[in-house]
């Protein structure tokens, strides 16, 4: 082995080019039991003209760098003797690449310009074990390194310490959810009116304003002008006294004595927008809950309200509260309508989605290793959202705190120089 050969660095008309560097990497190499040179990681790595990584034995050298200027990306490997650019045409060369779980790429080169061409896509992640075979002169050359981004490995006692949580990608329902915003109203059967059954007098009342009140009980006592008989008024219903229209003296005619209500029977007026309007209807799902809370409750819409909002253009959609929501007359709430549903033949979490370069990633795990993979995503429904590629089916990834994940791989550094 000879030390770093001085390459001349002036270098015109290569950009953007993405250095197949280990973060940490060294110039000295040893061989293995099959004759392949074995890159030490433990200094830092020798580079090429073009940025890349320099393999070298004796007087022969490749440079290896991923172009992708315009271009998906792709190898471009530059070949060198004696400190001087060869002619790629007189190198054969092999490449294969380790893939986290047992997945392997092979690219074979032909000679472009001054440099050797691979004929595929090296796709991200750009993280793999990195094989390299070439000819030259009648002589073979071996070697190969590790060249990983995103990756880390973590214990599974560890990481569930941590509260890490994976699910299998799979197929999964998106849904169609239009957000709207309303108050809750009581329902149109939760009120009801006490009269006087006879006019007369009222000689006492026995509730008020607030009061809790069973169904039968005496609310006050009239005595009849006709009969100059007393008799009791009673709650015809049970609830609350939202209303006490009498006292004791006054004359009771047709008019209201007491207003009573069932607080429990609630219904949510949501405000549906007009570019929605034809797609809110009754009998479609529901997911409420007061503005400001995390808890949400299920119903359905179950009517329209006859007239738009005051002061809008909205239609009004009315959905029953559900009794364990413990709401109130007024409340603000939030909600979402399920307007329509597609089945996703992949899709993930949005929970386990983090960012990652330029990319949208979520975190595979194959054993006690987490890498990243890279994401093309499609509809959302803000609980799925649809992978159109870059995953495959029935990978165990990442679905709650991945940003653990993330935190320990940009920790130590497993991110690709660009």
């Amino acid at each position: 082995m000879k030390s770093r050969i001085p390459y001349p660095m002036a270098v015109a008309g290569l950009t953007a080019l993405l250095i197949l560097a280990g973060c940490d990497g060294s110039n000295s190499t040893s061989k293995n039991d099959a004759g392949t040179h074995v890159q030490d990681e433990s200094s830092e790595t020798a580079k090429g003209p073009h940025g890349g990584r320099l393999l070298e034995e004796d007087l022969f050298a490749l440079e290896m760098t991923i172009f992708e200027s315009g271009v998906p990306p792709e190898y471009r490997i530059y070949p060198y003797h004696d400190s001087e650019p060869l002619d790629p045409s007189r190198v054969a060369l092999t490449v294969r690449l380790d893939r986290l779980g047992d997945e392997e790429d092979v690219f074979g080169f032909s000679p472009v310009q001054d440099y050797l061409k691979g004929d595929g896509v090296v796709t991200e992640p750009h993280s793999f074990e990195v094989f390299v075979d070439a000819q030259y002169q009648g002589a073979s050359y071996s070697w190969s390194y590790e060249s990983f981004e995103g990756r880390t490995t973590i214990a599974d006692d560890t990481a569930a310490s941590m509260g890490v949580e994976t699910e299998i990608a799979g197929a999964a329902v998106i849904r169609d959810i239009i957000p709207l915003s309303g108050v809750t109203a009581l329902s149109p059967s939760a009120t009801a009116e006490v009269r006087a059954r006879y006019p007369g007098p009222v000689q006492s009342v026995s509730v008020g304003v607030n009061d809790m009140v069973r169904k039968g009980q005496t609310l006050a006592r009239v005595e009849s002008s006709s009969s100059l008989q007393s008799y009791s008024v009673t709650a015809p219903v049970s609830g609350t006294i939202l209303e006490r229209n009498t006292n004791a003296g006054d004359v009771a005619g047709d008019q209201s004595l007491f207003t009573i209500a069932d607080l429990s029977q609630l219904e949510a007026r949501l405000h549906v927008f007009p570019k929605d309007a034809g797609k809110v209807k009754i009998g479609q799902h529901v997911r409420m809950g007061v503005a400001g809370s995390d808890l949400e409750y299920a119903s359905k819409i179950t009517r329209f309200l006859p007239m738009p909002g005051e002061n809008t253009q909205t239609r009004i959609a009315v959905a029953p509260v559900p009794v364990e929501a413990a709401m109130t007359p007024g409340m603000r709430v939030m909600a979402t309508v399920v307007t329509g549903e597609a089945d996703a033949p992949l899709a993930v979490r949005e929970s386990g989605l983090q960012s990652f370069r330029d990319f949208t990633v979520v975190y595979a795990k194959v054993g006690e290793t987490y890498e990243v993979r890279m994401l093309d995503l499609g509809e959302s429904d803000g609980e799925y959202i649809e992978v159109l590629g870059g995953l495959d089916p029935g990978t165990e990834y990442v679905s709650e705190n991945s940003f653990l994940i993330k935190a320990d791989i940009e920790k130590s550094g497993a991110s690709h120089d660009h």
